[in-house]
């Protein structure tokens, strides 16, 4: 039974046969980024979590949103070292393995998390949706992008598009429906969190386990009917650079800095969204209200994903790089104005299209990485790069929860608190600008030779 099981799980098994359509791949990718997608949405239950003795308002032993905040930043923390940690596993061992591992991470991350919330134990949680589902999340994740970008070497940009969009969409779907649950399941006497959590494990597991049995990789050398390969220039590689050999060079780590600056940019806000809404608009924003802004900006995200990972294609990766950082700036800096005019719109409008640029930038990086280091590793080296997503987990929130705290313990109207951290924000993408600008072709020391190895490493 084990062999059996083994057979099943290997990459040699999901190899496509002659007649299956690459057409399948993206939603097999997608039944897993919609489920991981969730993620997105965590922050509409921070308000809840910090009521469940009290129910109406917060009682002395109910826990405090800055607590909350921290389950948010150590799973995404996990996320970026379980991809860095097991990339290498993911590509040798297909997606397959990858993507039913992380389906058993994530359901069991949701149950421990209800068994927390039932004993009131907040480091159960940390654990269960911290670090398990930190490490689904990061498995999950890596686990379709180098099957796409084989699968669609006409169209990397627009491969990992189609894929990554799940990720930022699910919150789309997960945020109303817990909206949803909890309201089903709440009494006076008791908020639903833990009945939900239970049925969220549950189906999710059930659709990441169908895109494990669906996802099939690409035969050896395969390549659609058509293909014209793109022509070489300095910001696209035709030569492959060995996963950790990408290390060595300035690239990847210039990558790395633009990636976590507009992660960090975009991740605090998501982790807060809800709560930030209804602070800077009270009376304006309802509980209700604020999950269909964080749908709506799940949407951007999801939508983001596709259509600047697709532009890209056109446009370039740096380009479209430089036109995150520099929009990113100028709408940081509105989004204080727009708090102090009353201006919902306004708001929603900045932060939709911030998100939008968030979620492009997940979804350009992959491509990106394929044009400075070739197909042959990418997978194994965005795992790397995620380390970024790992600090910008930490960044992210603690700028924008520790600071409101900060601001509100000397009597900043909450209307304000997050001024600051905005601010902040709009210089960091200054700082991505400036690294983007100095991205070059990777030297061909770093390139691999037909043996495999690296020229600098032969000529050492």
């Amino acid at each position: 039974m084990a062999t059996q099981a083994e057979n099943w799980f290997s990459r040699s098994r999901t190899v496509a046969r002659p007649g299956y359509s690459r057409w399948m791949v993206p939603p097999a990718a997608l039944c897993v980024h919609l489920c991981i997608g969730q993620a997105y949405a965590y922050s509409v239950f921070n308000l809840p979590m910090t009521k469940l003795i009290g129910i109406t308002d917060s009682a002395p032993d109910d826990w405090k949103l800055t607590e909350l905040g921290w389950i948010f930043s150590i799973a995404i923390f996990f996320l970026g070292v379980a991809s860095a940690v097991f990339g290498r596993w993911v590509e040798e061992g297909g997606p397959r393995k990858a993507m039913f591992t992380a389906a058993c991470c994530w359901a069991g991350g949701f149950l421990i998390s209800a068994a927390g919330i039932a004993i009131h134990n907040l480091w159960l949680i940390y654990l269960g949706y911290g670090v398990l589902g930190g490490i689904a999340l990061g498995i999950g994740y890596i686990s379709p992008v180098s099957t796409l970008i084989k699968w669609f070497p006409d169209r990397p940009g627009m491969a990992t598009g189609m894929a990554i969009m799940g990720f930022g969409g699910g919150a789309f779907i997960a945020s109303p429906l817990s909206v949803w649950l909890m309201k089903q399941f709440t009494t006076e006497t008791h908020i639903g969190v833990m009945e939900t959590f239970i049925i969220l494990g549950v189906v999710y597991f059930v659709f990441m386990v169908v895109g494990s049995i669906i996802v099939r990789v690409p035969p050896d050398d395969w390549k659609p009917e058509g293909y014209v390969a793109p022509k070489a220039n300095k910001l696209i590689s035709s030569n492959n650079v060995y996963v950790y050999d990408a290390l060595k060079t300035p690239q990847f780590w210039l990558i790395w800095v633009v990636l976590c600056v507009n992660t960090t940019a975009g991740i605090g806000v998501l982790g807060q969204a809800s709560a930030m809404s209804q602070e800077m608009f009270p009376g304006q924003i309802t509980p209700i209200a604020a999950a269909g802004l964080v749908g709506l900006m799940s949407l951007f995200n999801m939508g983001g994903r596709f259509a600047w990972a697709t532009t890209s294609d056109y446009l370039g990766r740096r380009n479209t790089y430089f036109v995150f950082m520099v929009l990113g700036f100028i709408l940081y800096c509105l989004v204080p104005y727009m708090g102090s005019i009353g201006s919902v719109a306004g708001f929603a409008l900045c932060f939709c299209i911030i998100i939008s640029m968030y979620g492009g930038g997940f979804s350009t990086v992959p491509a990106y990485l394929r044009d400075m280091f070739g197909v042959r590793y990418v997978g194994a080296i965005h795992g790397l790069l995620l380390t970024a997503w790992s600090a910008a987990g930490i960044f992210g929130p603690v700028l924008v929860n520790y600071i409101r705290e900060y601001n509100v313990t000397h009597n900043v109207p909450k209307a304000d608190a997050y001024n600051t951290t905005m601010y902040i924000m709009a210089g960091l993408f200054v700082i991505g600008l400036v690294c983007n600008f100095f991205v070059k072709a990777v030297n061909e020391r770093y390139h691999m030779k037909s043996d495999g190895r690296a020229m600098a490493a032969a000529t050492a």
